[in-house]
C-alpha cells in the first residue's frame, strides 16, 4: 500500500494521487448501486421499490460510517503530519475498535427500529414486505462497509486512495456474477433465492471489501504487528473520535431528510416529476464523482499539512482546489444546460419525465460550483478538527434551507415544479455565504487566514 508524506512535494501532484483512483471507487460504486437496480428490475417493480426502501433504512446506520471514514482521516492525518507515530497508532487501533463497537450497536438498533422506518415511507403491500427483508438482510453487509470507511479514511490520511478504488472495482466484477448466480441460483448446488439474492451478494462482495481494506490497514507501517491490548476501549480517545464522527454522520442523515422533503414538494406534481428527480440525481452524481474525488483529497493533504503547522501549505492547498474545481464545474455547467435532454433520454424515453428533469439540470448547472465549494469547505473544516460547523451548514442548507425556499415558491408564489428548483438553488447558495463566512473566521483562527497577505498581517 501507498503510505505518502503529504507534507512535501507539490500540493497538484498529491491532488492527482488521490483524487483521480477517489473518483474512480466511486464512480464503480455508482455502477455497483446500478447493476443491484438492475437485477432487482429483472424481478419485479415491488423488487425495485422494495430495495429503494430498504436502503433509505440502511442509509441512515451507513452514514455513521462516513463519519467514522472523515474521523479517521482528521485524526491520523493530523498524527502523521506530526510525525507522531504513537499518536497515530493510538488513532488507528482506537477507530478500528470504535468502528467494531458500533457495528454492533447499529446491528442492534436497526433490528429493533429498521421496520417502523420502513412502514413511515410506505404502503402495506408486498414491496414493503420486501423492503423490510431486505433491510434485515442488509445488517449482515454493515460490519463490511463500516469497517472499511474506517480503513479508508486511515488509508487516505497515509495518501492512498488506490486501495479503495481496487476493492470497489473488484466489488463491481463480483457483483455482476454472484447477484444472478444468487437470484437463479444452480441446479443441484445452489438454491434460487430471488431477491434475497441481491442481499447476499452485497453482504459477501461488501465483506470482501472489507478484509481487502483492513489487509491494507495492517501493512500500514504504524500499523504492523497489533497488540490485542491496543484494542481495548479507550473512553477519551473514543471521544475524541466521536467529536470527529458525529457532526459529519448527522451531516448526512440532514441529507437523507432532505430527501424527503424534496420528494414530498415533488409529489403534488406527479409521479413524473418524482421520476424525473431521481433520474436527474443520478446524471448530477455521476458528473460530479470529479469534484467528490479532488474535494475528498483535500481533507488528508490539509489534515496531514495541519498538523505539521504548515499553514501556508493548507493555505496553497485549499486555493489549489477551488481554483481547479471552478475550472472543472464551468466546464460541466454547458454539459448539463444543453445535455440534460439527452442524458435525461438514456433513462427513460417519457417525454414529460425528460423535460422535468432537464429543467432541474439546467438550474443545477448554475450551482455545480457552489457545491464544489461547498464540499471543500467540509473537507478543510474536517482537516482542522472542527466538524461542528459542517453539521451546522447542513442543517441550514439541507434542513431549513431546502424546506423554507420550496415552500415559499410554490406555495406563495405558485412556482410548481420550477419552485422546488428554484428553492433548491437559492438553499444551496444561501448556504454556501454561511459556509464561506464560517471558513474565513476558521480560517484565521487555525491557520492565519486563508490569503497570504491576511496571515502575514494576523
Amino acid at each position: 500500500m501507498r503510505d505518502i508524506d503529504l507534507t512535501t512535494g507539490p500540493i497538484s501532484g498529491h491532488f492527482r494521487t488521490l483524487a483521480v483512483p477517489a473518483a474512480m471507487g466511486m464512480l464503480f460504486s455508482t455502477l455497483y448501486n446500478v447493476v443491484d437496480v438492475y437485477f432487482a428490475g429483472q424481478i419485479s417493480t415491488d423488487a425495485q421499490a422494495g430495495m429503494a426502501i430498504g436502503f433509505q433504512a440502511f442509509f441512515i446506520l451507513m452514514s455513521v460510517g462516513f463519519g467514522i471514514g472523515s474521523a479517521m482521516g482528521a485524526l491520523v492525518g493530523n498524527a502523521r503530519g506530526q510525525k507522531d507515530d504513537a499518536e497515530a497508532r493510538r488513532f488507528i487501533m482506537q477507530g478500528l475498535s470504535f468502528a467494531v463497537t458500533t457495528t454492533v450497536l447499529l446491528i442492534i438498533i436497526g433490528a429493533l427500529i429498521g421496520p417502523a422506518l420502513i412502514t413511515l415511507v410506505s404502503e402495506p403491500g408486498a414491496y414493503r414486505d420486501a423492503g423490510t427483508g431486505y433491510f434485515y438482510w442488509l445488517l449482515a453487509a454493515l460490519p463490511g462497509f463500516l469497517l472499511a470507511f474506517a480503513g479508508n479514511g486511515i488509508l487516505q490520511a497515509h495518501g492512498d486512495s488506490v486501495t479503495m478504488q481496487r476493492a470497489m472495482i473488484g466489488a463491481f466484477v463480483a457483483n455482476i456474477g454472484l447477484n444472478p448466480l444468487f437470484i437463479y441460483g444452480l441446479p443441484g448446488l445452489i438454491p434460487a433465492m430471488g431477491f434475497n439474492g441481491i442481499a447476499l451478494a452485497t453482504i459477501l462482495s461488501q465483506t470482501g471489501v472489507m478484509l481487502f481494506v483492513l489487509r491494507a490497514v495492517l501493512k500500514v507501517r504504524v500499523a504492523q504487528n497489533v497488540v490485542l491490548a491496543e484494542l481495548r476501549m479507550n473512553l477519551a480517545t473514543y471521544r475524541n473520535i466521536l467529536s470527529q464522527m458525529a457532526p459529519t454522520s448527522l451531516s448526512f442523515t440532514v441529507l437523507f431528510i432532505s430527501g424527503f422533503v424534496v420528494q414530498f414538494a415533488l409529489s403534488q406534481f406527479g409521479g413524473h416529476a418524482i421520476a424525473a428527480y431521481g433520474i436527474a440525481l443520478r446524471i448530477e452524481q455521476i458528473l460530479l464523482l470529479p469534484v467528490l474525488g479532488m474535494t475528498g483529497a483535500l481533507l488528508p493533504i490539509a489534515a496531514q499539512n495541519f498538523g505539521a503547522g504548515d499553514a501556508d501549505r493548507v493555505r496553497e492547498a485549499v486555493w489549489y482546489c477551488w481554483k481547479l474545481g471552478i475550472i472543472m464545474t464551468v466546464g460541466a455547467a454547458p454539459i448539463l444546460w444543453f445535455g440534460g435532454g439527452l442524458a435525461m433520454s438514456l433513462f427513460t424515453n417519457d417525454p414529460q419525465v425528460i423535460a422535468v428533469g432537464h429543467s432541474y439540470l439546467k438550474v443545477d448547472s448554475f450551482l455545480f460550483t457552489v457545491y464544489m465549494m461547498l464540499f471543500s469547505i467540509n473537507s478543510f473544516l474536517q482537516a482542522m478538527k472542527r466538524p461542528i460547523w459542517t453539521l451546522w451548514i447542513s442543517i441550514y442548507r439541507q434542513g431549513f434551507g431546502v424546506a423554507f425556499f420550496v415552500w415559499l415558491l410554490i406555495s406563495v408564489f405558485d412556482m410548481e415544479v420550477w419552485g422546488v428548483w428554484l428553492g433548491i438553488g437559492i438553499a444551496v447558495s444561501t448556504g454556501w455565504m454561511i459556509a464561506m463566512a464560517i471558513t474565513v473566521r476558521v480560517a484565521k483562527q487555525e491557520i492565519g487566514g486563508l490569503s497570504t497577505k491576511g496571515s502575514a498581517q494576523g
